[in-house]
């Protein structure tokens, strides 16, 4: 199976379940202004096809996404013109002094390089280092808990030119939780199958808040940005660098 958002899932997510994006940028963008960062560069993390960019872009905001799908930055580079786009891992890629730091939609919970916990928090010390003082990291996590009911948990979800048949599992022990897709998208007058395996790491919201003071962050847990409300399964962190 391939893994890390293949060009069909891509265009599925952007199309099929960008709304995480679109209804969190009003939300992201009033913390901005609450900390006082109204223009500067935003560096996004894990950018996919480019949503959040574009709000940012828009807003005034200089942006520099990253994300390690080539078919995810093609789509980022389409739907944002304006910001820069880099391709590389979260864990390895040099971040830019900045005045802010975003990485929404779980992306830091995804193994498509596999990191341990140890590892983010060597990630949150180079975002603390890279940060100007005021600046903020804004990101949210999946927690433990992520599939709840059946385990594992087989659902189906479909466009107008798309299909996903999704099973989710969960491992108790290890906060492993795993996602395999069967994929469909209409090309011509055909349907084109794929699939992809996606392992997500949960990580316990204590142990975020732990490692983000340890490197110096001060920091608020949030359950949505703005109005958007995070699932009972999501937490999020307003970390600053004081």
């Amino acid at each position: 199976m391939l893994a890390g958002y293949q060009e069909d899932l891509a265009y599925i997510h952007d199309v099929g379940f960008g709304a995480f994006s679109s209804e969190s940028a009003p939300g992201l963008l009033e913390i901005l202004h609450q900390k006082g960062i109204n223009k500067g560069l935003v560096v996004d993390l894990g950018c996919g096809s480019g949503i959040w960019a574009k709000a940012l872009t828009q807003a005034g905001y200089d942006v520099l996404g990253i994300d390690i799908s080539d078919a995810f930055l093609d789509l980022a580079r389409k739907k944002a013109p304006k910001a820069n786009f880099q391709k590389a891992s979260f864990l390895r890629v040099m971040l830019p002094k900045c005045d802010a730091v975003t990485s929404i939609g779980e992306c830091l919970n995804y193994q498509f390089d596999q990191h341990s916990l140890g590892e983010i928090q060597k990630l949150f010390a180079h975002i603390y280092e890279s940060l100007k003082p005021g600046g903020v990291f804004i990101f949210d996590i999946a927690k433990p808990g992520y599939v709840s009911g059946m385990n594992p948990q087989k659902t189906y979800s479909q466009g107008q030119d798309w299909a996903i048949l999704l099973e989710k599992e969960e491992d108790q022990k290890t906060h492993q939780l795993t996602r395999k897709m069967t994929i469909f998208r209409k090309i011509g007058n055909l349907y084109r199958r794929s699939e992809e395996l996606h392992r997500v790491q949960l990580y316990k919201g204590s142990e975020i808040l732990q490692h983000l003071q340890r490197v110096g962050f001060q920091v608020r847990v949030i359950h949505g940005y703005g109005e958007f409300k995070f699932s009972q399964a999501q937490v999020g962190f307003i970390a600053t660098k004081a």
